[in-house]
């Protein structure tokens, strides 16, 4: 029920609003601007239920905190190709088993639109050379073709689903650059309404679209399916955490550097379920492009959202994106008269509010394992100290050493889709080959922009062939590095690892860090600007002060610094001027939106997917059905995987390339596949029993019931055998036992990808009892009907001391199951001792209980679904 509506006019039209200063009055300059879209959104959507929701969201001015809960209807969902495959694997078993139980497959379909970039399957098998990018891109389909002719299935079988193919770039900087409209227009019963561009995206970075005003937050893909079908985002009226900025970046700092130190505040402070937004005069002073790369980061700082509101770099960014002038006129008109407008002196009530001065930021990098170690950049070499201490890694003089550059990528969305980035690199290129510097030729270099544009700025700026000259070549349009898709690495590093042990690193300028993340065999990475990751390419390894020790040396011997190499800010600005067509944008996407190749993939076009058994990518999932009932209820249970603090969801479910020795490896060349050519997990999400074998084998995964054992392994406590962990769930089941996953702080960080749930779930968990969870990971956790129970701070895994036959008793049963509420807990240890102590389920909202309640989301869907 519409409780406030105005009207709009813009650029000679006429529009239909929600009248937020009718319906806040002057409490609406008091409340965040995040509050102000929610505020927006349940007034268009709640129905009866928007008096309440509204009132809630209000009432929060005056504690900066409720419990109340509120639903949020995006506008619209972002999807990437390996986060939509499990999704749609998911629809396509749900739409076999609705068939089966008597029901029409077409009840499940989208309600709203989905968008699917084609972005996370690009590897860099080749780099260094003229043909890298076409050589890449046609392994790339080689490799996906089945998975491709599926996403091709879903456009034909569901509404609303449309797919960029690859080649279109990664999508939060097609998000940014092509889809994003900041302010959208509905035609309705005859009538245009205008209202915010708001969405979810099934990748933890769509906040970075944040930096343009649109309101946005990454979920699981399981969260993000009951959206498809017309299910809320069910919500406490959030926490928002007020970030202001003051000052402006000195000279030589760029927005990488800011991202970074941001990040290493942030992570400070608890941000769970928390969002945040950018505030006070200092926002003023930073392009789009730059609050782009901060929000980028809001997974990193372990955010909802890092929100920056509307102003005039944000109409500046939409014009010189190609956006109509009609367009960017609605995107003033409608913030100016919604209060979506940013005030720089404004100061709106906020849960806390951090202060950070643009003038203490430094040139900085992150690492050597986290992306919120935020160190000075001249710091390599006392961060990667802790690491070698005790190595006994052989030093060759001229061939690569413990810190060698193994990778220096410049890559992801993160700090390619700001073009004042990708050029300073290529003036730093320039530089460096005018002084007849190279990389090392142990070091892989790479260049994988965001956005297909970039290749024309960089050349009509004469760029791009300074970064060729110094390795940099385009190797394609997508995630590559930054999603462990990097490649082998080269014939150097691999020799110099094997023979002498050495300790290579990776540097990136990507997002995250994680030891095995980059490569499998790189546990240590650093990430940094674009102009660093070059100048550390050039360097060859990362044992000296960068900022003050010569980099390389000219023919005669003269020492070069990065003083010598460093663009000024006046050097960007004029190369962008000569660089920067807002004509290409359009103009680059139309290209390879054509795609040939993607024309060329015929797909089905019936209602129902045809399972193929023989299929090594795509196999009907047991959990995409009408299920088992709820795993909650009073139990014993074993623990399957005791694990400590940081345990990512890359950790969990790993990404990159399948190792040739692997159980998921044995799987697969037992179905045909070439031991050689395996491809990566993340392109295996669609077969469920490849991805259930490599359940964290991580090499850095430590099982804190038997610490000496292989990572992915456990010990079954009947028998005492040591057996990977899908072996030994099985067994557990068949003996009619539980199991859980204890674990430590900051349990799930990382990725969004829904596999790190579906493989818990899949292995017979119940519960996964942590010190502290992820947000998006433990919204996956409860979509696949697992219970998340949060620890006690001195429940410590580690000071458990747990061992194979102890086992914690859990009271859950769902009548006694409520949001943040007390769960008691036991543990029996094998002697017979007993210790009984509280964990507190992590669960935030009603809903969440009726998807516990019915086993996961996915049967919650069905069964609405054969309902109607």
């Amino acid at each position: 029920m519409m409780t406030a509506a105005a009207s709009l006019i813009s650029g000679g039209r006429r529009y239909r609003i929600v009248d937020l200063r009718e319906a806040a009055g002057a409490d609406l300059d008091r409340l965040p601007t995040i509050h102000r879209i929610l505020l927006e959104n349940v007034l268009r959507h709640a129905g009866e239920d928007a008096p309440r929701a509204a009132a809630a969201i209000l009432a929060w001015l005056g504690t900066g905190w409720s419990d109340e809960e509120i639903p949020f209807l995006p506008g619209r969902v972002l999807m990437h190709d390996t986060t939509c495959g499990p999704a749609l694997v998911d629809i396509a078993g749900m739409r076999s088993a609705l068939v089966e139980a008597g029901g029409d497959p077409r009840r499940l379909n989208p309600v709203l639109p989905v968008d699917v970039s084609t972005d996370h399957s690009l590897a860099v098998d080749v780099f260094g050379a003229p043909d890298a990018m076409w050589r890449n891109m046609e392994r790339e389909l080689g490799r996906n073709a089945e998975r491709y002719r599926f996403m091709k299935w879903a456009t034909k079988a569901l509404s609303g689903v449309r797919v960029h193919p690859p080649g279109t770039g990664i999508m939060h900087t097609l998000n940014l650059e092509r889809l994003a409209t900041v302010v959208t227009t509905v035609e309705r019963d005859g009538v245009a309404w205008a209202m915010p561009d708001t969405l979810i995206g099934t990748d933890s970075h769509t906040p970075m679209v944040n930096g343009i005003g649109v309101l946005a937050w990454g979920v699981g893909g399981l969260e993000a399916e009951s959206v498809f079908f017309g299910m809320p985002v069910m919500m406490r009226v959030p926490d928002v955490v007020g970030v202001r900025l003051t000052g402006r970046l000195r000279p030589g700092v760029l927005a990488t550097d800011l991202a970074l130190t941001v990040t290493e505040r942030l992570r400070r402070i608890d941000l769970a379920d928390r969002f945040v937004e950018f505030f006070g005069p200092g926002v003023a002073t930073l392009s789009a492009g730059d609050r782009a790369v901060v929000a980028n980061m809001t997974p990193e700082f372990g955010g909802n959202s890092g929100y920056f509101p509307i102003d005039e770099q944000t109409l500046r960014y939409l014009r010189g994106t190609g956006r109509t002038e009609d367009q960017v006129r609605l995107v003033e008109d409608y913030a100016r008269r919604q209060g979506l407008w940013l005030d720089p002196a404004a100061t709106p009530r906020y849960t806390e509010v951090i202060e950070l001065d643009l003038r203490e930021i430094e040139v900085s990098l992150a690492g050597p394992r986290r992306p919120q170690d935020r160190i000075p950049a001249g710091g390599t070499v006392p961060a990667l100290a802790p690491m070698l201490s005790g190595r006994s890694g052989v030093q060759t003089a001229g061939e690569p050493g413990d810190g060698a550059v193994a990778v220096a990528a410049i890559t992801s969305c993160t700090n390619t889709s700001d073009p004042r980035l990708v050029v300073a690199a290529g003036l730093l290129a320039r530089k460096a080959r005018g002084f007849g510097l190279m990389p090392p030729a142990w070091v892989k270099t790479s260049l994988a922009p965001g956005s297909p544009t970039a290749e024309r700025y960089l050349r009509r700026a004469g760029l791009l062939e300074d970064l060729e000259a110094v390795g940099f070549g385009i190797v394609g349009y997508g995630c590559t590095t930054c999603i462990g898709n990097s490649g082998p690495l080269t014939p150097a590093i691999e020799q110099a690892m094997e023979g002498r042990g050495i300790l290579p690193v990776a540097v990136l300028s990507g997002n995250r860090n994680f030891p095995g993340r980059v490569h499998p065999q790189l546990e240590a990475g650093f990430l940094a600007s674009p102009p660093l990751v070059v100048a550390f390419a050039l360097a060859g390894d990362v044992n000296r002060d960068i900022l003050a020790d010569p980099i390389g040396r000219t023919a005669d011997g003269t020492g070069i610094r990065l003083a010598d190499l460093w663009p000024t800010g006046e050097e960007i600005d004029a190369a962008l001027a000569s660089a920067v067509d807002p004509a290409d944008y359009a103009a680059s996407y139309d290209r390879a939106e054509a795609s040939e190749s993607w024309a060329r993939l015929d797909a089905p076009e019936t209602p129902l997917f045809p399972w193929d058994e023989a299929s090594t990518y795509i196999r009907r999932p047991p959990f995409a059905g009408f299920g088992t009932g709820t795993r909650l209820g009073s139990y014993r249970a074993h623990s399957l995987i005791v694990l400590s603090d940081d345990i990512t969801t890359d950790h969990i479910s790993p990404a990159g390339q399948i190792p040739a020795d692997s159980e998921a490896a044995e799987h697969l060349v037992a179905r045909g596949e070439d031991r050689c050519d395996l491809n990566v997990f993340a392109a295996r999400r669609g077969n469920w029993q490849v991805m259930l074998r490599g359940l964290f084998t991580n090499r850095s995964v430590r099982n804190l019931l038997a610490p000496g054992i292989a990572p992915g392994s456990t010990i079954h406590a009947g028998s005492g055998e040591a057996l990977p962990l899908w072996r030994a769930a099985e067994r557990y089941a068949e003996e009619g036992e539980s199991v859980v996953i204890m674990a430590g702080e900051r349990y799930g960080m990382g990725s969004s990808r829904d596999w790190a749930a579906k493989g818990a779930a899949l292995l017979g968990v119940r519960a996964v009892l942590a010190l502290g969870f992820e947000r998006i990971h433990r919204s996956n956790l409860i979509g696949m009907g697992v219970l998340p129970l949060r620890l006690q701070a001195d429940r410590r895994p580690e000071a458990l001391a747990l061992i194979p036959g102890d086992v914690i008793e859990i009271n859950a049963s769902p009548d006694k199951v409520q949001p943040r509420g007390r769960i008691p807990i036991r543990l029996i240890r094998s002697t017979g001792e007993c210790e009984a102590f509280e964990a507190v389920a992590a669960i935030e909202t009603s809903l969440e209980i009726e998807i516990l309640t019915a086993g996961g989301i996915l049967p919650l869907i069905l069964q609405r679904a054969s309902d109607r």
